[in-house]
């Protein structure tokens, strides 16, 4: 029973990822990645930093990417979850109009 309850609080959470994207991301497309972190990278790279509740739901967020016609860099799990302060480069959604 207890291998259960590990085995589902396990799964329950959500993995945070890191998607860098190549080229900076438009302040027009912040909504369609509501929930992610946006951060302009100085090289040119755009990382796409959140919570993602599953395997489906990354599925989601590459088929947007693709549909931007961004070239996908890279897409690695974290096992942090997202920074609490703003660092050089990044965008709070809350700034963006």
């Amino acid at each position: 029973m207890s291998d259960k309850q590990t085995f589902d609080e396990k799964h329950n959470q959500h993995q945070y990822y890191e998607i860098r994207l190549k080229g900076h991301l438009v302040d027009r497309w912040t909504e369609w990645f509501e929930g992610l972190t946006i951060t302009l990278e100085e090289d040119g790279d755009t990382l796409l930093t959140g919570p993602v509740i599953d395997q489906a739901a990354l599925h989601g967020l590459l088929k947007k990417v693709r549909d931007l016609g961004m070239p996908l860099v890279s897409v690695s799990p974290v096992e942090s979850e997202a920074p609490t302060t703003l660092g050089a480069g990044q965008v709070d959604q809350s700034d963006i109009k």
